[in-house]
């Protein structure tokens, strides 16, 4: 059977098409000149779509969705953690996907993936790179997945067999986990002889999503760029000459929350290849600064004479690592639209260089990633914002350092730890910036002691609240035990069946049915008092909390038990089930009746706020400018919040003419239309306004004053605010009262966070601030929140030019 799928995946005799025109000049040598980066991409992509069937997903943005354990994108996966987890909404095309390709914009500039310190160190880390990946959710599995990637490998691109080797799985004992031999019989029938296919254990050839969920060994193939020798020995050696190219994760157990392992009822697919380290093996070159996806932007740089690609003690004064570091940063900056700053000038360039090549990242990429052409401007002017602001710390930083070691009670030796902390704490310096400022004076700083603070500051951050209690989650083995017992999903159209009575909203009565519990570990048929489980229903009123709007609060009490109250601290959406978060003051059991109450006061106010959310969205677009994008936004009973992209803080004129835009609409009373609507229609709306979400199909639009219908046929050429959005609103703007910004600053540069209070919040607070909201305003535009990874890319930039 492999024998005959390996036939089928070889080119078919007759015309060459694109794919295997290109595989025919393997023959005539290795590498060939004619490949350059795009065409590599292309190819990827096409393989698996056109011989494959493989459905072409977009690279998400490197922001991640929804996703608070990651700072960026870092691996072409993170998209499609919900497709792993079970959790994506049925409702939505990412439900359906079996087979996927695509190019994933991925950074690793912080959190547990930070390549940031070793980027120019060498020829091949990088803190923006894109991921060449093929995705099978409970289609093909192991053989196709090896059978697929060897063929693209060795035919369509033409490298020879025998420069690479494969590592796989060979089993932990201590974990209980056999050598996955299944691997090894595959590449043995594929043609991989003996001595090129090495096992390695957990830490090499075992992959993991976190501390729980999907995990499973996982394959390599790597590439000797010398050839004609036995490297064997040299795989997974940190051998600049033995690279891995390609990583084929097969997902085919769950990591317990007790460490424990089980295997997944559907077994999955997740390859990634990074295109830089492709294309630099195809295009015969040791360095990934050698390729067509770097040499631009080195020529493009060429200020301190031309790049040579030394490393080391080679590279006297460092100036061929700056060239590296620029090239880096200035692709991740442009692709993220980040803001940083600068290090010691070692190239010697002038203020504005790092944006001037802003146009050269975009004729690399802008083709496919077009967001780089539109917003090429905007990229331009963050970057140069954020390198005078930077030069502006530099500076201050300076003096406080001179300060420091001025000090009559300052002892000579280390520098205070707490003064270096401070620098990298409050001005966003990277420490190593600190470290070389001080170098240059002759001092070092007190590590033991900096190492405290640091360790310190981690701790803080990864220490719950007191009273938190994290919520209970469906594992991906409980979302499908839940599908093949045949357990519907939760019917929760009742969160938006509410009306208006002579000026009161009237909320509808809702019993359900327990159909499920879960008890963190588990599905059980019952649970005690005392227990903290997840309840399923098959209806409810409640909101789940999705959208940026906080969940509902409440309470349920179940039949012939009227006076035991089941209050609901959380309510949480997963795979299409409504996951209602208790502690059980009773006993309870699937099958019992339950009466739900929804808190309507703290419902009432979410509503407001969120409709209140999207007339501020609709205001700031009319006032600023239709740059103005959406970049967050979360809804809870006591305010709302709002960030968006802007250049600079908003001026007091422009804040009073969005505050008298919502109030306009406030007073007008106008009424709020919703509905469901298939997705691709409501997209051909003029005038929507959109988030990088994935969205349900059919999707809900909520427009202010114009009907639904009315804005599908087109018949209208009313500016309005009409948004795609699953939350709850007022069902006319006058019963929002007032909205009031109490605040308004740049979070980071071209990032703006508005807070606002509505109804009679606003309506006390708006004479306070009377004769003083300017003052407030003013001084916040002096504020700026650092985020310090941001800034340790463009230190790097701005410093080394």
């Amino acid at each position: 059977m492999l024998r005959l799928f390996l036939r089928r995946l070889r080119p078919l005799s007759g015309p060459l098409g694109r794919l295997s025109a290109r595989s025919a000049r393997s023959s005539s040598g290795f590498p060939a000149p004619e490949m350059p980066a795009a065409w590599v991409r292309s190819n990827f992509l096409d393989y698996f779509q056109e011989k494959h069937g493989h459905r072409l997903v977009p690279s998400s943005p490197v922001r991640p969705r929804g996703d608070p354990s990651l700072l960026f994108v870092n691996a072409g996966m993170n998209q499609f953690k919900p497709v792993f987890l079970g959790t994506a909404d049925p409702r939505s095309e990412m439900a359906s996907y079996r087979r996927v390709v695509n190019s994933q914009k991925c950074v690793r500039a912080g959190g547990k993936h930070n390549d940031l310190e070793d980027v120019g160190r060498d020829l091949y880390h990088h803190t923006f790179f894109e991921m060449l990946g093929n995705w099978s959710f409970g289609d093909y599995f192991k053989e196709e997945a090896c059978c697929m990637a060897w063929s693209l490998l060795t035919e369509h691109y033409g490298i020879p067999a025998d420069r690479l080797y494969v590592s796989y799985f060979g089993g932990d004992a201590a974990a209980g986990l056999p050598p996955d031999d299944e691997t090894r019989h595959i590449w043995l029938e594929i043609g991989v002889p003996p001595g090129r296919l090495l096992a390695f254990g957990l830490k090499e050839n075992f992959w993991e999503m976190g501390d729980s969920g999907p995990c499973g060994p996982c394959t390599e193939i790597h590439y000797d760029h010398v050839g004609g020798r036995d490297a064997a020995s040299l795989v997974n050696a940190d051998s600049p000459d033995v690279v891995e190219i390609w990583n084929l994760v097969f997902m085919q157990y769950n990591r317990e929350g007790d460490q424990s392992l089980r295997l997944l009822p559907r077994s999955s697919v997740d390859t990634g290849m990074g295109l830089e380290r492709l294309v630099s093996v195809l295009q015969g070159k040791r360095s990934n600064y050698d390729t067509d996806l770097f040499t631009p932007l080195l020529h493009a740089i060429h200020q301190a004479g031309p790049y040579g690609g030394r490393t080391g003690a080679a590279d006297r004064d460092n100036v061929d690592m700056a060239y590296r570091v620029v090239a880096d940063h200035v692709r991740t900056l442009s692709v993220f639209i980040l803001q940083s700053a600068g290090r010691t000038s070692v190239l010697q360039a002038p203020q504005g260089a790092l944006a001037s090549l802003v146009p050269t990242v975009t004729h690399i990429l802008g083709d496919v990633y077009p967001e780089l052409h539109r917003e090429s401007d905007r990229i331009t002017d963050v970057i140069n914002e954020n390198e005078a602001h930077f030069l502006s710390s530099l500076q201050q930083g300076s003096r406080l350092i001179l300060r420091t070691l001025n000090r009559k009670d300052y002892k000579h030796g280390d520098f205070p730890a707490a003064v270096a902390w401070s620098l990298h704490r409050d001005l966003g310096f990277p420490l190593d910036l600190v470290d070389l400022m001080l170098e240059e004076r002759g001092v070092q700083v007190d590590r033991p002691e900096l190492d405290r603070l640091i360790a310190q500051n981690q701790k803080v951050k990864s220490d719950p609240q007191p009273g938190f209690q994290s919520a209970l989650t469906l594992d991906v083995l409980s979302l499908a035990e839940l599908q093949r017992l045949g357990v519907p999903h939760t019917d929760d159209s009742l969160k938006y069946q509410y009306r208006l009575e002579q000026g009161r909203y009237v909320f509808p009565a809702c019993s359900a049915t327990v159909v499920a519990l879960y008890d963190g570990q588990a599905l059980v048929s019952e649970v005690s008092e005392g227990q903290r489980c997840d309840v399923i229903l098959d209806q409810t009123c409640f909101y789940s909390e999705q959208g940026g709007q906080s969940h509902d609060l409440g309470y349920f009490t179940r039949d012939a038990l009227q006076d035991v109250l089941f209050p609901v601290e959380a309510v949480v959406l997963a795979g299409g089930y409504v996951l209602h978060q208790v502690t059980a003051t009773d006993s309870l059991k699937t099958g019992d009746q339950v009466h739900l109450h929804l808190d309507q006061v703290h419902r009432l106010s979410c509503m407001v706020n969120h409709t209140a959310t999207h007339l501020l969205n609709f205001a700031l677009r009319k006032v600023v400018g239709p740059s103005v994008q959406q970049r967050g936004s979360h809804v809870s009973a006591d305010r709302l919040r709002f960030d968006f992209s802007v250049k600079s803080s908003l001026s007091v004129s422009q804040l009073q003419q969005v505050d008298s835009c919502v109030s306009d609409i406030i007073s007008a009373n106008q009424i709020i239309h919703s509905e469901e609507v298939p997705l691709q229609t409501a997209r051909s709306i003029r005038g929507l306004r959109t988030v990088d979400e994935v969205y349900p199909d059919p999707v809900r639009v909520v427009s202010v004053a114009v009907a639904v219908s009315d804005l599908l046929d087109d018949q209208t050429n009313r500016q309005t605010s009409v948004e795609l959005c699953c939350g709850t609103h007022v069902l006319q703007t006058g019963d929002i009262e007032d909205l009031l910004i109490v605040s308004e600053r740049q979070m980071v540069k071209g990032i703006s966070r508005i807070l606002a209070v509505t109804g009679r919040d606003a309506a006390l607070v708006r004479p306070l601030l009377h004769g003083f909201h300017v003052s407030t305003t003013a001084t916040a535009h002096n504020t700026h929140t650092h985020t310090h990874t941001h800034n340790e890319l463009f230190v790097l930039c701005v410093c080394v030019l």
